[in-house]
């Protein structure tokens, strides 16, 4: 899972971003090891029908739809023939339905539609970026089925998967995303994706500024994942019993708002 690529990304961004060298080294070790890249639809499919999937599969995931993954991570994808997955918040494309708030210069439509002709394939990430399972369900289904329906009119295709913003769901957000028509979902969780997790919580592995080519390595491989993210699910479980309080507080007040 990756955010930006840039040299000089915002603040807001810093942390979640790679560098252009970094994510061509990346790259690189994919296709030396002989990893197969696929799209997150391709590999569903697959999973789905039951037909064999190629050798060493990997998904290579972008989120938000930051400038850098055409300037910079384009050409990189393009020079292995990598198949690659991005999930556009389409709000906060450049373009008619920025609504901004965006953390850092983002894509435009033009090149959303030169990702696509290149065999990315183009997801979505709901349309302002909120945390979802903290949204009513009119305002959730509005998030979805708006993005969805962006994509479609400037791609002509409607996205067939999505990815949860912060990588927060419940299983309301996710039979809301298979209602709006999204065929699967992929979560964070820092852990390699299983199809035992299901189509709507496909897990992956976040890739930051920090990881070095030796970590990179190691979590393409699938070892040491547990060590490397430790901290991140210690957070992760006690961030969990805050926001279920809070969700019970909002119910608690739409019910009295009623």
């Amino acid at each position: 899972m990756y955010h930006a690529v840039g040299h000089r990304p915002a603040p807001a961004t810093r942390a979640l971003s790679v560098s252009p060298e970094a994510f061509t080294e990346q790259m690189e070790v994919l296709a030396g090891r002989g990893f197969t890249p696929l799209t997150t639809a391709h590999l569903a499919d697959v999973w789905r029908t039951g037909a064999p999937l190629p050798p060493r599969p990997v998904l290579i995931t972008f989120d938000d739809g930051y400038e850098g993954v055409h300037r910079h991570a384009l050409p990189a994808l393009a020079s292995h023939g990598f198949a690659a997955t991005l999930f556009v918040s389409t709000g906060w494309l450049r373009g008619p339905y920025d609504g901004g708030g965006a953390p850092d210069t983002m894509l435009d439509w033009d090149q959303v539609r030169e990702l696509a002709a290149a065999g990315t394939e183009i997801g979505g990430h709901s349309h302002t970026h909120p945390q979802l399972d903290q949204l009513g369900d009119r305002r959730l289904d509005f998030e979805l089925r708006r993005c969805r329906e962006i994509v479609a009119d400037e791609l002509g295709t409607a996205p067939v998967s999505f990815a949860y913003p912060y990588g927060y769901s419940s299983r309301r957000v996710r039979d809301t995303v298979r209602a709006a028509g999204f065929a699967q979902s992929l979560a964070v969780g820092n852990a390699l994706a299983r199809r035992r997790q299901g189509p709507y919580a496909l897990e992956r592995v976040t890739v930051r500024r920090s990881t070095g080519i030796e970590e990179f390595g190691q979590l393409i491989e699938g070892r040491s994942i547990g060590r490397y993210f430790a901290g991140d699910r210690a957070l992760t479980k006690g961030y969990a019993l805050v926001r279920g309080a809070r969700r019970a507080s909002g119910r608690v007040l739409d019910r009295r708002r009623d």
